[in-house]
């Protein structure tokens, strides 16, 4: 089968406020203030279409301007809308986000979008979207329904899901499903609800042992802990490759975003039949052309990639 990912995640649209000088909580802050398309799977399936991939974006939007304003940027970058109904309200989240003069996220409130629709279409035809594809994409935080469904059905077929946490709260509850994924990527904040209470305080050695110790123990394929600027460490317990990959220099602009970035660089990557030493190098590199844009997606992906010459090194092996 022709590699085609189906990405079953969150849109929302994003209230960004960039301060133009040192951010000072509770003082007033001149800067810009933008609206951008965001969500977790909106921004990935993005990230995916234009490095390459085939991909569809299983979701909801409003029905209104909006809606159709984010469904028309999608198919223009490729992504199939087949499975991405309107619903009446509610179909999309809203995320406001702080950023001070540097472009770091200094506060933010999200608001998630109603499930409903969307676990109604999962449920009723989350077998012929998991039987359309070669791979799968979770933000396995949704709800617990839709998460264990997607992922039983995906193991049905033999299909590899690659996961991304959104607020960890179905994960923390239902651990299990972690054990199920082809490769599981969070953060180091993330990973001290999960791996080690003190994870970002720990060594750097002391952070790939416990991240060995945590996938052993709980029985996962493989993980990635992303660790914002000091780079990011990863263990795959199928092919015993532990490591650790730093950050290539960049001018950061905003740096919401990166993480899904970084994300879908990897699973590009790992799509491609990459081992996850060389996948987590994609992802490295798509974080930080993201962090240098004020989007969440860097619109110059597919050039980027191609003038690259550590991508181009990886993508002809």
């Amino acid at each position: 089968m022709t590699n085609f990912v189906s990405v079953v995640g969150t849109v929302f649209v994003d209230c960004k406020g960039f301060a133009n000088e040192q951010y000072i909580a509770l003082g007033r802050n001149l800067g810009s203030i933008q609206f951008v398309h965001g969500g977790v799977g909106r921004n990935v399936v993005e990230n995916l279409a234009n490095l390459g991939l085939s991909t569809a974006l299983v979701s909801t939007v409003d029905d209104s301007a909006l809606g159709e304003e984010i469904k028309k940027r999608l198919t223009q970058a490729g992504v199939s809308l087949e499975y991405l109904p309107a619903a009446p309200a509610q179909g999309m989240g809203m995320w406001l986000a702080l950023l001070n003069e540097h472009g770091e996220l200094v506060g933010s409130i999200s608001q998630m979008p109603n499930l409903a629709t969307m676990q109604h279409m999962v449920m009723q035809r989350g077998e012929e979207i998991v039987n359309a594809s070669s791979h799968l994409v979770l933000e396995i935080d949704l709800n617990e329904q839709i998460s264990r469904h997607m992922i039983e059905v995906a193991s049905r077929y033999n299909k590899p899901v690659y996961g991304i946490p959104g607020n960890l709260e179905v994960i923390l509850q239902n651990l299990d499903l972690l054990t199920k994924l082809d490769c599981f990527i969070c953060n180091n904040i993330e990973a001290e609800k999960l791996v080690h209470s003190d994870f970002s305080d720990l060594a750097l050695g002391e952070k790939l042992a416990s991240l060995q110790t945590y996938v052993e123990e709980q029985g996962l394929q493989s993980m990635v802990i992303t660790l914002g600027a000091d780079g990011s460490i990863y263990y795959d317990r199928r092919t015993k490759e532990l490591g650790y990959q730093p950050v290539f220099p960049v001018d950061v602009v905003d740096t919401s975003g990166a993480g899904d970035a970084f994300f879908s660089g990897t699973v590009m990557g790992l799509v491609r039949g990459l081992k996850l030493a060389e996948a987590v190098i994609y992802g490295t590199k798509v974080a930080g052309w993201t962090i240098e844009s004020k989007e969440n997606n860097c619109q110059e992906l597919e050039a980027k990639m191609q003038q690259d010459d550590v991508f181009q090194r990886l993508l002809v092996k």
